[in-house]
């Protein structure tokens, strides 16, 4: 669901900062090679992500979904100079290609991978983290939601990606809709947690940014 017009949509990209080379070639490779290539973060809202962590200068992220890894070389824009990017998939396919273009990119050491259950791996790493970029099972964002605050610090930014769902969650409900059903209660819940303070950005399909309190 587009929530402006495509022609509003490109004006908007085009009035924002570049795509990367290095992220434009990875678009292209994603949708050339990958299934579901919609699923990669994209030029505008890889740009905002890039803008929000340069404002923060994070010297931790955890990424919680890596795909091909578009978002993880936009956050890791905004990295500290001695700072570390973790980032989270269950995917083993898609090792090699997000290396290879980590590798390529001027934070390369920085990024460090991790393959599996993220509510399995998020206990065991030994930091905190200043930002945070959750999109991955939507049936489990609660979950990592909790899983990220105990990894959180006062002051720490929680990204909910996908919040909108392509516009469900202001249409009549279809029972089945188990996503969209977790995604309401995943939404209600960051407007009323006392632990964080919320504002949910009409972002491509919407960007949740809360604020560890």
């Amino acid at each position: 669901m587009h929530f402006l017009s495509q022609v509003l949509e490109d004006y908007i990209a085009d009035q924002s900062e570049s795509e990367p080379t290095l992220l434009s070639e990875l678009t292209k490779e994603t949708h050339l090679k990958v299934i579901q290539p919609r699923m990669i973060t994209g030029h505008f809202q890889g740009r905002v992500l890039s803008m929000l962590s340069k404002i923060i200068r994070p010297k931790t992220i955890l990424e919680i979904g890596t795909y091909t890894g578009y978002s993880a070389l936009c956050l890791a824009e905004g990295l500290q100079t001695d700072g570390q990017l973790h980032t989270i998939d269950v995917n083993e396919e898609l090792n090699s290609m997000q290396r290879r273009y980590f590798d390529r990119s001027a934070y390369g050491t920085q990024i460090v991978q991790h393959t599996g259950d993220a509510l399995d791996i998020i206990p065991t790493l030994d930091m905190c983290f200043d930002l945070v970029f959750i999109d991955a099972e939507k049936k489990y964002y609660d979950s990592y939601f909790e899983a990220a605050l105990k990894k959180s610090t006062s002051g720490s930014i929680i990204l909910s990606d996908n919040v909108l769902w392509s516009g469900k969650v202001v249409a009549p409900l279809n029972e089945k809709d188990k996503a969209t059903k977790v995604l309401l209660a995943y939404n209600k819940k960051l407007k009323e947690d006392p632990r964080v303070e919320t504002v949910l950005l009409p972002i491509r399909d919407g960007l949740t940014l809360s604020r560890v309190l």
